[in-house]
């Protein structure tokens, strides 16, 4: 027996009981959150704090920036693995490097049967001794959120210091994922770019932007001075923003995170 599976406000006590209700609107809790490889603004390494942030919002999809596999830094923790225990979702993770014994890169997190994985290498410009730089990467899962209908979730990180990299990867992005109207797409990541700059623009030839207006800073989280964590979508006829929100959330990343929720239209 087919059933529409009610996503409101409460969307994880009702996803886990199974309520349904055909009248109501498909409602999505989505969350973007560079976590720091666990590493809070107090220098401490917590995984417990980052998950107690993340069920506060109460997410069905969270992408996940900064993630620590195995790395010797933050004590040899499955940070993509760990976090998902803690949240009771399923995770699928996206290395983009491997650091110190480990891997680092993207995650996602999410509450919906996952049906598809793309894991895709962004273009960057590789290290020197005079710059150093980081490879760079995206996650997609395909999750379904009601019978018959799909939705894709990408989770991003664009390059911190080198500027033709971010606009080059927002056009990859573009190539990537912005191109079929079919899927509902939803694109969450630390763009390492303010809201005026070229690489967010080139973001918005495809995607519509769910930050308010003027668009609340996001890092450092400490005093936040400047918007760079995002939360897109596309098309626009498929989707309606009901909320959108930079939680002040102070320690437990050098990042706030960004939470929006989307009406399935």
């Amino acid at each position: 027996m087919a059933f529409t599976l009610r996503l409101v406000l409460t969307v994880s006590l009702l996803f886990a009981h199974g309520v349904v209700n055909a009248d109501e609107p498909l409602r999505l809790r989505v969350l973007c959150y560079n976590i720091h490889y666990g590493q809070g603004t107090d220098g401490r390494y917590d995984v417990e704090r980052l998950a107690a942030v993340i069920n506060k919002a109460k997410p069905d999809l969270v992408a996940l920036q900064e993630v620590d596999v195995g790395v010797k830094r933050s004590g040899r923790v499955h940070q993509a693995r760990r976090l998902a225990e803690l949240t009771d979702m399923a995770v699928r993770f996206g290395p983009t490097q491997h650091y110190e014994g480990g891997l680092f890169g993207n995650a996602v997190l999410t509450r919906l049967p996952i049906l598809d994985v793309v894991i895709q290498p962004l273009p960057y410009t590789e290290s020197t001794p005079q710059r150093v730089t980081y490879p760079r990467g995206s996650i997609a899962v395909t999750v379904r959120v009601d019978e018959g209908l799909a939705v894709r979730f990408v989770s991003t990180h664009f390059q911190h210091n080198v500027p033709e990299d971010r606009l080059a990867e927002a056009r990859a992005i573009n190539e990537l994922f912005g191109q079929d109207d079919k899927v509902p797409t939803i694109l969450a990541g630390d763009m390492n770019a303010v809201p005026d700059a070229k690489p967010i623009d080139e973001l918005l030839k495809r995607w519509s932007n769910t930050s308010n207006d003027p668009p609340p800073p996001t890092a450092p989280s400490t005093d936040p001075k400047s918007r760079i964590d995002y939360v897109f979508y596309r098309p626009a006829a498929s989707f309606r923003v009901l909320h959108s929100e930079v939680i002040a959330e102070l320690i437990a990343s050098d990042h706030r995170p960004v939470l929006t929720v989307l009406e399935l239209r």
